[in-house]
């Protein structure tokens, strides 16, 4: 009886804790519209098709989308805290900045407000990742440029991995854009969460 009972134990174990460790690592997307799902599914959205696509590059990962349409920089970094408490995460990529630059925010704010979050995320025991944001050139030359060139000097100054904007190889697919030019449509999904896979997994474990 007492082999049995062992036995139905090991069965019991091998069946639950891989559900358990099946992530040995947190990924939470702090983004806005672009990662947020905007007009589609969120099951569309590519952070829901990011998982697979780790776990085909063996890195696998649960990923936490913290993204909401609108956000800023300021607006992330208001909810961060929540965010690190509530989910623990081993490293959060930041997509942030699009709607400040469409706002015209100067981007020294956008530059205290990610500077911010650095440390937030370190402090927490996680690793920030960055994305590349770009602001459309009708903003005029010095503002796009003072916008666009935060990013890496960010990312050289705190040693964190800068990761290139998606959107720049789907804005040139008109198929793959919405009608309004700044969202990719949910047929471009599966190629963005399979681009960022394979941009992210250098730097998960």
């Amino acid at each position: 009886m007492r082999r049995i009972f062992t036995l139905f134990l090991v069965l019991l174990a091998s069946l639950y804790f891989p559900l358990q460790n099946a992530y040995s690592q947190t990924l939470l997307i702090l983004g806005d519209s672009l990662s947020a799902g905007y007009n589609m599914p969120i099951e569309q959205s590519w952070p829901s098709l990011l998982p697979a696509k780790l776990n085909k590059l063996n890195k696998p990962t649960e990923v936490v989308n913290g993204s909401i349409s609108g956000d800023t920089t300021g607006n992330g970094l208001n909810r961060l805290p929540a965010l690190l408490s509530q989910h623990k995460p081993n490293y959060v990529l930041i997509e942030l900045g699009a709607n400040d630059g469409l706002r015209g925010f100067p981007p020294q704010k956008i530059n205290a407000n990610l500077e911010n979050m650095f440390a937030q995320i370190k402090a927490a025991n996680a690793q920030p990742l960055l994305m590349q944001i770009q602001v459309p050139p009708n903003y005029g030359k010095r503002y796009s440029q003072a916008f666009g060139s935060l990013y890496p000097k960010l990312s050289e100054k705190h040693d964190i991995a800068l990761l290139p904007f998606f959107l720049e190889h789907i804005i040139i697919k008109p198929e793959w854009m919405m009608k309004d030019g700044l969202h990719p449509k949910p047929e471009a999904q599966p190629w963005i969460a399979e681009f960022m896979a394979k941009e992210l997994s250098p730097y998960l474990k």
